[in-house]
């Protein structure tokens, strides 16, 4: 086996977890830090092993890491570690702020091109996985309509969303599909859906002790790019409802294209995901294109990336003419 690529996770919540979890699973791969902004000393991994440092000193270890794992959130954490980090590493990002992921892509690509360094956006299963197959989709039917459906699912974006609203102690949310719509999509109508039609938004809240819950509740269902062009309900619940119903992290959804061929043949293309942890699987797909963008990286590319510019094949640790022979 060629040398372990080294990994460094930025930020250890839900979804850094994951990623040591998911390189666990991936030999070729060694995680050699976490980096965090709470005192390492009270910060607990899977494996107490690896070192902890703090995430004002990640510039010291540029030469000791060949990819960074950002595990922030992308409502404030993405936007400016991003860019940051970039500047002195490969990284890998989950940011699925749909509305401005150019805007991040453009600060990426800036930051890494300036320091020769190769910076993945949005990886993950929407957005990442889930976008490639609407790509497929488009290409393969052109005439046509793509739906994505998510849910029933905890959102880990969303949920981050509205933890930070002032005056919510502990939140979820989570994205509920509407069966109607799914069931006339698969029919092959191709219905024109809103946004509103398509899925409703659940938000489960634990408050702090002085906050007003109309209050919260407002800043909650007006949230441009979150929450505004949904039906959204806050739920208001004590901490030991909370830990007992919102503690697993499920989620979901389907890729649907529907479309017409020659005379008019219905054809339709269906994809989905049924994931018993959401951040897990989002950290799975994180580490696969860790493994891409380090060889990215080390054949001389660099600037900013998402998953329409990586082959599929250099995701997998396997080689090319193992990838035909089993897989092809």
């Amino acid at each position: 086996m060629s040398q372990q690529i080294r990994v460094a996770i930025a930020g250890y919540g839900n979804l850094g977890r994951g990623v040591e979890a998911a390189l666990k699973q991936n030999p070729d791969m060694q995680l050699v830090g976490v980096f965090s902004r709470r005192e390492p000393s009270t910060v607990e991994l899977l494996d107490s092993k690896v070192p902890v440092y703090p995430m004002a000193d990640i510039e010291q270890y540029q030469d000791a890491v060949d990819v960074m794992i950002l595990c922030g959130g992308s409502k404030s954490d993405l936007p400016e570690q991003g860019p940051y980090l970039a500047q002195f590493f490969n990284t890998v990002d989950s940011f699925d702020t749909h509305a401005k992921v150019n805007e991040h892509h453009a600060a990426l690509d800036k930051a890494a091109r300036q320091s020769g360094h190769l910076a993945m956006l949005s990886g993950g299963w929407d957005p990442g996985v889930f976008s490639l197959n609407r790509l497929f989709g488009e290409s393969i039917l052109p005439e046509g309509e793509t739906y994505t459906f998510w849910g029933k699912g905890l959102s880990q974006g969303h949920s981050d969303a509205v933890r930070r609203v002032p005056g919510v102690k502990r939140g979820v949310q989570y994205t509920l599909p509407s069966e109607e719509a799914i069931a006339r999509v698969r029919s092959g109508e191709q219905p024109t859906l809103s946004t509103r039609e398509k899925h409703k938004r659940e938000c489960f809240v634990v408050l702090k002790d002085d906050a007003d819950a109309e209050t919260v509740r407002n800043s909650i269902v007006t949230m441009p790019d979150y929450f505004a062009d949904y039906d959204t309900t806050v739920n208001f619940i004590d901490e030991a409802t909370f830990d007992k119903e919102h503690s697993s992290m499920p989620h979901g959804g389907f890729v649907i294209r529907s479309g017409l061929t020659g005379e008019g043949n219905k054809q339709t293309i269906e994809y989905s995901l049924a994931l018993g942890s959401n951040p897990e699987f989002t950290a799975s797909v994180l580490v696969a294109y860790t493994r891409a963008v380090h060889r990215l990286a080390s054949s001389g590319e660099v600037g900013a990336r998402t998953v329409f510019d990586i082959a599929p094949g250099l995701l997998s640790p396997k080689d090319p003419a193992q990838l035909r022979k089993e897989l092809l």
